[in-house]
This record gives C-alpha cells, sequence and structure tokens, in this order.
C-alpha cells in the first residue's frame, strides 16, 4: 500500500540557464564592475572621508596620466595575459596547474644566469637565443615533474605544484646568496649586461611576445589536434582512452607547453623589466602572479581573447589603486587590499547569475510525495 505525503516544496531552485546572449552577459559583467567600484569607494568614503567621485577619478588618472603610467598598464596586462595564456591548456584538461609562480621564477633565474656569466662573454643577440631556451627549458621541466607523476602515479597535481613553488622560491633564495657572493644587501643589483632590447618602452617587446602567444595559444586550443585531445581529457578521461588518446602523453605534453610559457615569461621579467633576479615579492606588488592569472582565467572561461580584456582589468584596479592610495596619503594596506578583494568577489559571484538563475515558487507550494521518496528523505 502506497502512502502519500504532502511535503513544502523549497521556496526556490537554483537552475542552469540556457545560453545567455554575449550582450546581456557583458551587461552583468559591467553593471558587477561598477557595483563593486561602487562599493570600494563608499569604503574610502567611510574609512578617510574622501569623496567617492575623487577616488573613481583617481583611481582612472593612475593608469593614463601621464602616458608612462599607461604604457606601465599594458606592461602589466601583457604579463598577467601571458601567465594567464600557460594556464588555460591544462585547465581546459582539468589539470590543475597551481605552480606557475615557480616556473616563472626558475624561468628568470635561467635568464639571469645567462645575463650575468655569458653577458659580455659571447654577443648580445647570442645570450638572448640563449636565455630564451633555457628559460624556456627550466620552466618546461619544472611544470613536467608533477605532470609525469600524475600521468603515471595518480598524485594530486595541485598539492605538488604548489609544493614546486615553494622549491622554486627557496632555490631563488639560495642563487641570490651564491650570486651575491658578499654583498650585505643580500640582492644581485641590477644586472647591466644582455639586456633585451627595450624597442622604446619595455612595454612593446612584452606586448608583441604577448600577442604572439596570444595568436598561437588560440589556433593550438581551436584548430588544432593536440588541441582537441586537450578538450577530450578535460572532458572525459575515459571516453579520450577508448578513442584511442594517449592520456599520459597529453598531460605531459600540455604541461610543458604550459611551463614553457610560464618559463617565457619569467624570460621577460628577468631580461627586460627588472634586470635582476624576480622573487614572489616583486612579482606579487606587481600583481601579475599565477594566482591572479588564475582569476582572469577563470572569469574569461579559458578563452584566450576573453583573458586579453580580463587581465587589462585587473591590472587596471591594481594600478589605479596604487596611484589611488599614493595620493590619498593611504599608508596601510590593509583597506585598499580589502576593496581590490571585495571588487574581484562582486565580479566573481556575477558569474552565478550568468550561469544559473533562481526559480522561485510560492510560499505555499506543496506537492505529494510516495513512500520510495519518503524512505529516500530518511536516509
Amino acid at each position: 500500500m502506497e502512502t502519500i505525503k504532502t511535503v513544502k516544496e523549497p521556496l526556490f531552485h537554483v537552475i542552469k540557464r540556457g545560453d545567455l546572449s554575449l550582450t546581456r552577459q557583458i551587461l552583468v559583467r559591467v553593471i558587477a564592475i561598477l557595483s563593486g567600484l561602487l562599493l570600494g569607494s563608499i569604503i574610502c568614503w567611510i574609512v578617510y572621508k574622501t569623496s567617492p567621485f575623487v577616488f573613481i577619478y583617481y583611481l582612472i588618472k593612475g593608469n593614463f596620466n601621464p602616458f608612462d603610467n599607461f604604457l606601465e598598464l599594458i606592461k602589466r596586462s601583457m604579463l598577467l595575459l601571458m601567465i594567464g595564456l600557460a594556464l588555460i591548456p591544462p585547465f581546459t584538461m582539468k589539470f590543475w596547474n597551481l605552480g606557475g609562480n615557480g616556473q616563472i621564477l626558475m624561468g628568470g633565474l635561467a635568464t639571469i644566469i645567462c645575463m650575468k656569466y655569458l653577458g659580455g662573454v659571447m654577443p648580445d643577440g647570442v645570450v638572448w637565443i640563449l636565455m630564451l631556451l633555457f628559460s624556456m627549458a627550466i620552466g618546461a621541466i619544472w611544470a613536467v615533474i608533477p605532470a609525469v607523476f600524475k600521468a603515471f602515479f595518480k598524485t594530486n597535481e595541485t598539492l605538488f605544484t604548489l609544493m614546486m613553488n615553494y622549491i622554486a622560491a627557496g632555490i631563488m633564495l639560495y642563487a641570490i646568496k651564491i650570486i651575491s657572493g658578499k654583498n650585505t644587501t643580500g640582492t644581485i643589483g641590477i644586472v647591466k649586461t644582455a639586456n633585451l632590447p627595450e624597442l622604446g618602452h619595455p612595454a612593446v617587446l612584452v606586448a608583441l611576445i604577448a600577442i604572439i602567444v596570444t595568436i598561437f595559444i588560440t589556433l593550438y586550443m581551436k584548430y588544432s589536434k593536440h588541441g582537441y585531445e586537450v578538450a577530450l581529457v578535460g572532458d572525459s578521461r575515459n571516453t579520450a582512452k577508448y578513442s584511442g588518446i594517449n592520456v599520459k602523453v597529453v598531460i605531459i605534453r600540455t604541461l610543458v607547453l604550459s611551463g614553457a610559457i610560464c618559463g617565457l615569461a619569467g624570460f621577460l621579467l628577468a631580461g627586460s623589466v627588472n634586470h635582476t633576479l624576480v622573487t614572489e615579492e616583486t612579482m606579487a606588488k606587481s600583481g601579475f602572479t599565477a594566482f591572479t592569472a588564475i582569476i582572469a582565467v577563470w572569469i574569461a572561461h579559458n578563452n584566450p581573447l576573453a583573458t586579453i580584456g580580463v587581465s587589462f582589468g585587473i591590472m587596471f584596479l591594481n594600478n589605479g589603486m596604487e596611484y589611488a592610495r599614493t595620493n590619498l596619503n593611504i599608508t596601510e594596506e590593509a583597506i585598499p587590499s580589502m576593496i581590490i578583494g571585495l571588487i574581484y568577489l562582486v565580479v566573481i559571484a556575477c558569474e552565478f547569475f550568468i550561469t544559473y538563475k533562481l526559480k522561485f515558487n510560492g510560499k505555499k507550494t506543496s506537492r505529494k510525495a510516495n513512500t520510495a521518496e519518503m524512505l529516500k528523505e530518511d536516509k
């Protein structure tokens, strides 16, 4: 005998949207950004008694006036873009490469070693080629170590790649000690030999290489056989195996590519931007760390072209906040960091409303449940 029981429906359901038009997606994101800026300006007004309009004015001015600020914005955006591009292939494959910082550090270390010990001994052109090759090679090696363990021993790539960051940071500190020698400051200073050509400004070279890498990753992911295999492995590794794809090879090959691009970012940071060893502290202060790139790639949904806009927006916010902080005489870092975090939170939260929607039921809505459903609820 079937038992019938009246069960109240929940007030609302979270259901997946159909495909939202591009115009509406852009509109939701614009509203989220403006809302985040409004909240940030209100916090500044409450804490520092600064007009929200003044805060937003400095936020914008810090990126365009003088023109060098705009070039700095381009440089930082392109560096962040490049790191994001390095993460797109493994993230599409659902291999969570969180070791980008370590791969960048190792690429920068290889670059500085070539600059310091080969610069002035060999022609600059030859040293530049060696810097490029060694930085990309060591970045690839640093990424492929956890890839091999994942492919053959099914280790957790998230923890493994994170641990590789700590090892790289330790090697960097030891390298600074060795290279600096008797330098009591514990730094190696600016390396003046074999610096990369600026082409008028460091932003130019960085932007050119970032554009080339963007085109390459876009074509690689959308039109190449390797890109198809990466996407298939990300959708279902079992399906990929049944299709005759060697999943182990795809994992290793993809991480070689990812690490090489991170090494390339280290090459630019050390050889063109800083002219010295890159540390995690300098990367964090400039805003282009691999962890920031993860936010950019996630918001862009692993789309290389969309990552350009997101990277530009993130660095626009970071640079503008830095300028506003200086001009508003804000000494502590807590409030500006909180404002940036709040804006990120609002923008990331808006992605929920792009993918899902809330379906509300009436407060008195109810339905009848049979015995099987009631037994399931009891369990």
